[in-house]
């Protein structure tokens, strides 16, 4: 299998999760030039990458390297909810519980609004 085909799915895998080159290097261990450089055609891919990439972001290993079936073996990750969570956990205990006591209050509208959206609609 050539190495432009198998570039191009990895390429097409980072585009559909949405994330920069930069973003999908740091979630397989690979500096982002490293892994710019794999997406330029000028480094090849190897077993491990293949591996951190399927591991990682859900990826169906044989889509990967032969381009045979679906792009994922199970959902993709939501990574910018990975990312949050991440953010959250980073912060100071009493920042980390107002963050969520406001996201659980934000959610708590959001459901009434389309409660009242739905009641509309029905009447």
């Amino acid at each position: 299998m050539a190495v432009s085909t198998i570039v191009s799915r990895i390429k097409a895998v980072r585009k559909k999760l949405n994330l920069s080159q930069s973003e999908f290097s740091k979630g397989i261990f690979l500096s982002h030039s490293f892994y710019a450089n794999i997406e330029r055609g000028e480094r090849k891919p190897n077993e491990r990458i293949y591996e951190l990439i399927s591991n990682k972001y859900n990826v169906n290993k044989d889509w990967l390297i032969t381009g045979n079936g679906d792009m994922f073996s199970k959902p993709p990750p939501n990574v910018e909810l990975e990312q949050l969570t991440e953010l959250i956990q980073g912060l100071d205990p009493l920042f980390r519980e107002y963050i969520i006591q406001q996201i659980k209050q934000f959610a708590n509208l959001h459901k009434k609004s389309k409660e009242q959206i739905k009641g509309k609609k029905t009447t």
